[in-house]
C-alpha cells in the first residue's frame, strides 16, 4: 500500500491545504483542499473516498471532485463513513441547495456517487487492502481509520482529544508502522483544544503515554500560523517520540 498526502494542513494559505490522502490510486482518505492538486486523470480513478467526520476541511472538495469526473466514470463514487456522517452530509452538503445530490444524477438507477455506512471496528476490505475504522473524540460524530496491507499498518485519528478507546484499539494492532496523529492548536490555547475536542502539545503528549506498540509519529493539521510554535512544544513535551511534521506529497509505504 501506498499513502500519498495531498493536504495535511489545519487551514489554508502559502501552499498548505486541508487534509485529503490518496491511497494508492484508487481510494481518498478524506477530501480537503488537497484534492485540488490532482489532475483530471488522477482524480477519475478514485472509487472511494473514506470521511473521518463532516467539517468543512475534511469534505470540501468531494462536491467539486464529484461534479468534475462524474459524467466520465463508469460507476458511482462510493462514500464511506459512519452513518451519523452520511446524514451530515446529505442534509447539509448535498441537499440541492449548497450543491446538488449526486446520487440521483443522473438518476436514481446509476447516480455519479453512492453512500455505504461503516461501523465502528467492522474492516473494510478493498482487493486485499483492509480499512477499519477507529473511535475518534470529535464535536460531532467522528472517526480515524487503520489501513492494513498485511506487511504494515498505517493509523490515522482524525479529529480527535483525548480519547482511551483509540488507544485500546491501537495497541492491539502488532505490525503498527505508522501513526498520524493531530496537534491542531498550540499550548496557550490548550483550553480552546480542550472546548473544540481538539489535541494540542501538552494534551498530545497525555495521550501518547498510552501508546503501548512502536511506531514512527507524524503530525497532522497544523494551524497555519502556529505551525513552527506547535512544532517545538511538541519536541519539548514528547521529544523522546522523535514526531516529525507530517508535510504535502509525503509517501508512505507499507
Amino acid at each position: 500500500m501506498k499513502l500519498r498526502v495531498l493536504g495535511c494542513s489545519g487551514g489554508i494559505g502559502g501552499g498548505a491545504q486541508t487534509t485529503a490522502m490518496l491511497l494508492d490510486d484508487d481510494v481518498l482518505l478524506d477530501a480537503g483542499t488537497g484534492v485540488g492538486s490532482l489532475s483530471v486523470a488522477e482524480m477519475v480513478k478514485i472509487d472511494h473516498i473514506f470521511v473521518t467526520h463532516a467539517h468543512l476541511d475534511h469534505v470540501a472538495f468531494i462536491p467539486f471532485l464529484v461534479d468534475t469526473v462524474g459524467s466520465i466514470r463508469t460507476k458511482p463514487l462510493t462514500i464511506h463513513a459512519i452513518q451519523a456522517t452520511l446524514d451530515i452530509l446529505q442534509a447539509h452538503l448535498f441537499n440541492w441547495q449548497i450543491w446538488p445530490d449526486f446520487t440521483k444524477i443522473p438518476d436514481n438507477n446509476l447516480p455519479y456517487m453512492r453512500y455505504e455506512a461503516l461501523s465502528l471496528g467492522h474492516t473494510i476490505e478493498l482487493n486485499g487492502r483492509k480499512i477499519t475504522p477507529l473511535p475518534a473524540n470529535h464535536v460531532i460524530p467522528a472517526v480515524g481509520y487503520q489501513l492494513d496491507s498485511g506487511r504494515g499498518s498505517l493509523v490515522f485519528t482524525g479529529d480527535t482529544t483525548t480519547n482511551d478507546a483509540l488507544w485500546t484499539a491501537v495497541n492491539k494492532i502488532e505490525n503498527l508502522k505508522y501513526l498520524i496523529i493531530e496537534s491542531a492548536f498550540c499550548n496557550k490555547k490548550r483550553d480552546i483544544a480542550i472546548r473544540s475536542k481538539h489535541l494540542c502539545p501538552s494534551l498530545l503528549a497525555e495521550e501518547l503515554e498510552k501508546l503501548e506498540q512502536t511506531a514512527e509519529i507524524f503530525i497532522t493539521h497544523l494551524k497555519p500560523s502556529e505551525a513552527d510554535a506547535i512544532m517545538r512544544e511538541i519536541q519539548q513535551y514528547i521529544g523522546r517520540y522523535s514526531p516529525q511534521r507530517l508535510e504535502n506529497d509525503q509517501l508512505f509505504e507499507f
